[in-house]
C-alpha cells in the first residue's frame, strides 16, 4: 500500500514538473499589454457596462487566444481604468482585434473614452 502511494506522489510531482516546463516554454510567446484609459465621468457607468462585455465575450470565444483580462479602476478617481491583456500570442491578439465583439466594443465606447494609452509589458513574475 504505502509502495503505491509512493508511486502515485513520484507521478504526480512528475506530471506537475513536465506540466510546469512547458507553461514556460509557453509564457516566452504570450503577449501581453496594459491599456490605460480615461472615461468621461458621465459615461462612466455604460463603460463599464461595455468593458464587462467585451471580457465576457472574449474569454468565452477566444479561449486559446485571450488567455485572461484584468480590469481595474483608481481607487481616487474611477474614471481610470487600467486594463491588463494577456494573449497566447502577437497573432491571438491581432486576431482578437478584429472579432465582432471588440468592434461593436470599440464602437459603443468611441465617445466615452477621453483617452487611450497601449504599452506592451513583459512579464517579470506571475503568481
Amino acid at each position: 500500500m504505502k509502495l503505491k502511494s509512493v508511486a502515485t506522489i513520484i507521478t504526480v510531482l512528475l506530471i506537475s514538473l513536465l506540466f510546469s516546463n512547458k507553461m514556460t516554454a509557453q509564457s516566452s510567446n504570450k503577449y501581453m499589454r496594459i491599456a490605460k484609459i480615461v472615461v468621461d465621468s458621465t459615461q462612466l457607468e455604460p463603460y463599464r457596462a461595455a468593458l464587462k462585455e467585451q471580457m465576457k465575450a472574449a474569454l468565452k470565444l477566444e479561449k486559446k487566444g485571450v488567455l485572461a483580462y484584468s480590469a481595474v479602476y483608481d481607487k481616487n478617481n474611477p474614471t481610470h481604468i487600467t486594463i491588463l491583456e494577456t494573449y497566447a500570442s502577437v497573432a491571438a491578439y491581432e486576431a482578437h482585434i478584429q472579432t465582432s465583439h471588440f468592434k461593436k466594443y470599440k464602437a459603443t465606447v468611441e465617445n466615452m473614452v477621453k483617452s487611450l494609452e497601449l504599452t506592451d509589458v513583459i512579464p517579470i513574475s506571475i503568481r
